[in-house]
């Protein structure tokens, strides 16, 4: 973690080891526990506080009257007459109908809106507010001035905490809906809407993780790679590209989201919040199909005074609040990213046995497959391979990207090395192929002598002295720059930087130390103990069951599992059974239980009983 002066230090220290509970063949961090547990608590509290004001209704309005108080209007001006038949009067009319100004800001709302449940719709859009001010404070700075600045460190911290609020406060106004079956009435686009806002969300949270250039996002990159190759979608959605996934995470996400989100407020608004559940089960198909119409008409019933800018601005106040609190005690994890340098610098010995290995053709890259070669080693199918189907769209020689192409560039300037790999690539590749392989026998038993690689004697050609050279680029930060320097412009694309530093068990074994692999949650946990993102539980899970994390398609397992599931729960109000579990588990008693009270027991003023008709 980067050092930070006292104004701007973490109070409470995270970076050091986490601790992780087993259960079964699950494994997760207390971190996540934590996090976890402290929305389900948010969320019955929410469902059993007192509301503030929850008796002060309106007197029930006159069946006679045309609007309900919550969407009467002043007159609207509609333009003249004469122009009713323009295309721009008619859009203009159409906007009015559907949205009058009574509904897209009302000061009134139905008389069983008096849960904390219903706030956390508000609280989820004014912490996504905090996120982006937040982010644009870290965009004045620069994309690496979090990482060499406290003051920068200090506003990453209040974009990482809004992002865990944010996300917390969407999961809980999730669950809020389903248990209140909110897509009732013809609410069913309301729902999809709302979940597909979640869904944009963990994606630009994931792209916010891949764009922080620090060893977490080094280790999430490089392992979600897998699973989006095995789509045939890694040439699109490249993760080990820092570039792509930064402007994905800045611009087209955050666009995308916005849309979705502002389509979904509408929504709202124009259908309404949906009506109470009965206290009790509705029996008879007549009675399903009145109670049907009656979710999907106009509320005609009591209505209680409704201040959508004090909530709004008093959830910002205490969302901002908490943030920076949050920011100020905890900080954000920061682990410095690993680099070829400090790989060969530390682990010396892997550095060379895995250039060994990107020489000869055995490495992981090599022999990985679409998009990046022909090779079969993480080809996964399921009934068929959409790898396969896309092709090579990336192509990578290991051997030439990684070894032969820097050597070929310090060549220019050293006689030595230019003869030696002049040696290497105008041999035959039946001559190349046996050099390799002897090379690849004698690393084996590789020793180091003032601080220099040894290999016993071998039938290895110019091999060993090629590698030498490769792991004196590789310490003094040469070859870091000439992966990069492959790619012109900006040189964000880190791809061949970390498909060699994946090649190697170093940068494994340090995940590994930090509970970042697959067995452990992998991108569910973050460095240290910080909670991450424990909303990926539905993707990350698959990888624990040992009947498909043992799988060679395990990605494609993962994939296809999740999509299937996100299609159900998109699904919900279509599925009978899913639809009902609100009905048949009457969490909703607790939403609406002020609403269901008898009148006496109510208070002055307050509804109860059965909802009234919409006519």
């Amino acid at each position: 973690m980067s050092t930070l002066s006292p104004a701007f230090g973490a109070v409470v220290n995270l970076n050091g080891p986490g601790r992780y509970l087993h259960w079964s063949v699950f494994t997760v961090s207390e971190a996540n526990l934590v996090l976890i547990g402290v929305m389900v608590v948010i969320f019955g509290v929410a469902l059993v506080a007192p509301f503030p004001h929850r008796h002060r209704v309106d007197p029930e309005t006159p069946p006679e009257a045309e609007f309900t108080p919550a969407t009467k209007v002043v007159v609207a001006d509609t333009g003249d007459p004469a122009d009713a038949r323009m295309w721009t009067a008619r859009l203009r009319r159409l906007a009015l109908g559907l949205l009058p100004p009574g509904k897209l800001l009302p000061d009134r709302q139905p008389a069983y809106v008096s849960s904390w449940v219903y706030v956390f719709g508000v609280a989820s859009l004014v912490t996504l507010g905090v996120v982006i001010v937040s982010g644009f404070a870290i965009a004045l700075g620069g994309v690496d001035w979090w990482h060499t600045n406290p003051v920068g460190h200090f506003f990453n911290s209040l974009h990482l905490w809004s992002v865990e609020l944010f996300m917390a406060f969407l999961v809980i106004h999730l669950w809020g809906k389903f248990w209140m079956a909110a897509w009732r009435g013809r609410r069913a686009l309301t729902w999809i809407t709302g979940v597909v806002a979640f869904m944009a969300s963990i994606v630009e949270c994931f792209t916010g993780y891949l764009s922080q250039q620090n060893f977490d996002s080094q280790w999430i990159s490089t392992n979600g790679k897998d699973a989006i190759n095995a789509t045939g979608l890694g040439s699109l959605f490249n993760l080990l590209n820092f570039g792509q996934m930064l402007l994905w995470h800045v611009v087209l996400i955050p666009i995308v989201l916005l849309a979705i989100v502002g389509a979904h407020v509408l929504l709202v608004r124009v259908r309404g919040v949906s009506h109470p559940l009965p206290p009790k089960p509705i029996r008879g198909r007549a009675a399903r199909k009145a109670a049907s119409r009656a979710d999907a008409a106009e509320w005609r019933g009591p209505m209680r005074r409704y201040d959508l800018a004090k909530e709004a601005s008093v959830a910002g106040a205490v969302a901002l609040c908490l943030v920076v609190l949050l920011a100020a005690l905890l900080s954000s994890p920061d682990d410095p990213p690993v680099t070829i340098a400090s790989w060969a610098k530390v682990a010396p010995a892997d550095f060379v046995a895995t250039t060994a290995t990107e020489l000869a053709g055995t490495s992981e890259t090599a022999t990985y497959g679409p998009p990046y070669n022909n090779g079969t080693h993480n080809r996964q199918s399921l009934w068929f391979s959409w790898q396969t189907l896309w092709g090579v769209r990336n192509p990578i020689d290991a051997a030439q990207s990684f070894v032969l192409s820097p050597l070929s560039t310090q060549a220019a300037t050293d006689p030595v090395l230019a003869g030696e790999l002049h040696r290497y690539t105008s041999a035959p590749s039946s001559v190349q192929k046996a050099w390799d392989q002897a090379y690849l026998k004698a690393v084996t038993h590789l020793q180091f002598v003032h601080d220099q690689p040894v290999v016993p004697r071998a039938a290895d050609g110019p091999v060993p002295g090629m590698v030498d050279i490769e792991l004196r680029l590789a310490r003094s930060g040469a070859l870091d720059a000439d992966l990069l320097a492959q790619h012109p412009f900006y040189g964000t694309d880190f791809t061949k930087p970390l498909l060699f530093l994946e090649d190697g068990s170093y940068f494994a074994q340090k995940a590994k130390a930090d509970h970042l692999t697959g067995s452990q949650w992998g991108v569910m946990n973050e460095t240290g103990s910080y909670p991450g993102q424990p909303w990926l539980w539905l993707y990350t899970l698959w990888y624990q069951i040992p009947a498909f994390s043992s799988s060679a398609n395990v990605d494609l397992i993962a994939i296809y599992l999740t999509g299937l599931a996100t299609l159900m729960l998109l699904a919900v109000p279509f599925l009978p059974g899913l639809r009902d579990i609100p009905r048949l588990i009457p969490v909703h008693r607790l939403v609406w239980r002020e609403w269901n009270r008898p009148p006496a027991a109510a208070g002055e003023g307050a509804g109860g009983g059965e909802a009234p008709s919409p006519s």
